[in-house]
């Protein structure tokens, strides 16, 4: 491709109603409406923002594996004013610094009661429980999802819940399931085109931390 050529390229590549066309034919036009309501998303974090493999050093500590589409797909959302928020029944020090790191709005590490773990996130984020999204992988997040706007599942779920939830995501949790829901959102909601332009500016790229957790900084604490 010649320079002239990369000059006549359009950013973003598509419209919003291109992306929006997109999310109807994937979803359906009514659930691209729901989704485009979407002001917060809540995960879960084994089996959601990782794969849910528990694999334990010889010094004991669980290690966590998440994607790197995943965390982009949240840079983008925070880039346009999506609350982003994890609720977990397990503590992680890896899962709280990773939130750190993408500059979750609300981490609740270690919560089994998370109906009142939710409500806490609409109080610290200022949203309804009616525009939240809630993603997770098992039962013990169905209770949780009854209160929300839009419940999605990740494949691996049990069929109690994957019966419950409005989406089921084609990708595996941990493997780019939450990029494909937060790019559903962002589309639906004509803010894809919005996130691609943020990108452009210096001061919106994400930062090194957002892309990964090489850094030997502790930015958990």
């Amino acid at each position: 491709m010649s320079e002239s050529d990369r000059e006549r390229k359009p950013w973003p590549p598509r419209t919003d109603d291109d992306y929006r066309q997109e999310a109807v034919i994937r979803v359906g036009e009514e659930l691209a409406d729901r989704l485009a309501r979407v002001r917060l998303m809540i995960f879960d974090a084994d089996g959601v923002l990782t794969p849910g493999n528990l694999i334990f050093s010889t010094a004991g500590e669980a290690l966590k594996e998440f994607h790197s589409h995943d965390g982009f797909g949240l840079v983008l959302g925070r880039l346009v004013g999506i609350k982003r928020a994890v609720l977990t029944g397990r503590n992680s020090r890896i899962v709280h610094r990773r939130c750190r790191e993408l500059r979750f709005d609300s981490i609740k590490l270690g919560r089994f009661d998370k109906v009142a773990a939710l409500q806490e996130i609409l109080a610290e984020t200022e949203c309804r429980a009616e525009d939240a999204l809630y993603m997770g992988d098992d039962l013990i997040d169905l209770q949780a999802m009854y209160e929300v706007g839009f419940a999605v599942a990740v494949p691996g779920s049990p069929v109690e819940l994957r019966e419950f939830c409005d989406y089921v995501t084609e990708r595996e949790g941990g493997l780019g399931a939450v990029r494909e829901i937060m790019d559903l959102v962002l589309k639906s909601a004509g803010l894809f085109g919005e996130a691609l332009t943020h990108l452009e500016r210096k001061e919106s790229q994400p930062t090194q931390a957002e892309l990964s957790s090489d850094s030997e900084e502790e930015t958990w604490q």
